[in-house]
């Protein structure tokens, strides 16, 4: 009698398989991209190629197929591969290790320490992709996180398991006000994942911004531009799975992602090159279905557990805030702060932009009063923002608007309220008394 189920299964553990496709050739190479023909793998697989030239082997994973193709993506240079060389599967799955012997560790995107430090002894192992929660099961983000920042406090105040976007140009001061909320920020754990970036800036970041005390109650995963696509997609899904895990462990975790926009760049290079078609700015539909998931990831776990507070930097290039990037980002986060090129180069840090940043979860975290408070002195320093040239020029006359004559009256103390020196550290309670002196609201 012909049972389906254990045919199924015998199918899916890869048993049956592995006796006619668990290996197969290359057949091609075009650019970034493996062939290999006669292997059955699903995506994602984890496959290993023949170097023709070093007798070594190359990883790769499966991106996508077609007819009986299966395309790769290797792990390194491909340089040393040929045709008819050997294609193997290692392993179905993309899984991780996992465990409290992370923190304090350097890792890259496959889970191996880059710190010189020894062997991790992982307590589990689970699958890269992660488990999404039920919404009904999240609980709700009602706490006030301090952030250490006096703009962030007062006027952007942000909750335990909110999900922020920093978007910028290049050079305005992303790195720095991510350091300032890596090191003032209360949380139990810092993931933190430097994705894309300058290799240079790995060792800056543990050494200047975390120090001693900061690494030890953190995980840095490190995958810089030099590396694969593939490699650096690793590492942003690994750094959503670590503090995942943390999370499920009851802990308020603060996951810090360097930078979102190269994670679409690297799913940009995959997307193109097994054939996806580009939409605006050249991003395949793959992007902008990657983005959402991913920050979904974050956020307030289920009832009794911990929670994720999640910041995400956003390049936007050429200073464009239309890029696509930065609208999937702006509409799946649950706020962002615009960085203005205009108060970077008025040496004003960090150069936060009130018009255009929003923190969404504000109102139902903080009090009524509190709340107008920040309003009143939102309200005053973009008026002034807009009058800014007649009253330079004097021609502005006082008494016409009483509104903008309190702003000017106050603008040295609102200037002070949002700038902040990159090693200070005030608290909730002390930014809030400040803008309530300020702006002249009793709390």
């Amino acid at each position: 009698m012909f049972d389906f189920d254990s045919q199924v299964e015998d199918l899916i553990s890869g048993s049956r398989v592995s006796e006619r496709f668990r290996s197969g050739k290359l057949v091609r190479v075009v650019g970034l991209t493996l062939e290999a023909k006669g292997i059955l793998a699903p995506l994602g697989a984890h496959c290993q190629v023949e170097n023709l030239d070093y007798g070594t082997l190359v990883d790769a994973e499966v991106v996508g197929f077609n007819d009986d193709i299966l395309f790769l993506m290797p792990f390194a240079d491909p340089g040393g591969l040929g045709p008819g060389a050997r294609v193997w599967v290692r392993s179905n799955h993309s899984k991780a290790g996992l465990g409290n012997c992370l923190l304090g560790r350097v890792i890259n995107g496959l889970g191996e320490p880059l710190d010189g430090k020894g062997v991790l002894r992982y307590e589990d192992y689970l699958s890269l992709e992660g488990l999404p929660i039920n919404p009904m099961e999240r609980g709700l983000i009602d706490t006030v996180l301090d952030t250490g920042i006096k703009a962030f406090n007062t006027c952007l105040t942000l909750g335990q398991g909110q999900r922020l976007g920093l978007v910028a140009g290049s050079g305005v001061g992303k790195s720095v006000l991510l350091g300032m909320l890596t090191r003032n920020t209360v949380a139990d754990v810092v993931v933190i994942g430097l994705i894309g970036e300058r290799g240079r800036e790995v060792q800056e970041f543990i050494q200047q911004t975390l120090g001693a005390d900061g690494l030890a109650k953190s995980v840095v995963v490190a995958a810089p531009a030099n590396i694969s696509p593939v490699l650096r997609l690793k590492a942003t899904h690994l750094t959503h799975l670590i503090a995942e895990y943390f999370r499920d462990q009851g802990k308020n975790v603060l996951l810090l992602c360097d930078s979102l926009t190269r994670v679409a760049h690297a799913q940009r290079e995959i997307g193109l090159a097994i054939g996806e078609p580009p939409t605006a700015k050249g991003y395949p539909p793959s992007v902008f279905a990657l983005l959402p998931k991913l920050i979904e990831r974050a956020g307030v776990g289920r009832h009794g557990f911990g929670s994720i507070t999640a910041i995400y930097t956003v390049l936007a290039e050429g200073d464009d805030r239309s890029d696509p990037v930065v609208d999937i980002a702006r509409a799946s986060l649950d706020g962002q702060a615009m960085l203005s090129r205009q108060l970077a180069d008025a040496a004003h840090y960090p150069a936060i932009d009130l018009a255009g940043s929003i923190s969404r979860v504000m109102a139902s975290i903080v009090s009524p009063a509190q709340l107008n408070s920040a309003n009143r002195f939102r309200r005053l320093w973009t008026l002034y923002q807009q009058n800014q040239d007649l009253i330079q020029v004097g021609a502005y006359e006082s008494g016409t608007n009483p509104d903008l004559d309190e702003a000017i009256k106050i603008r040295p103390g609102m200037e002070a309220l949002l700038q902040q020196l990159g090693d200070e550290c005030v608290s909730l309670s002390d930014s809030q008394t400040f803008l309530n002196q300020l702006t002249g609201v009793q709390v």
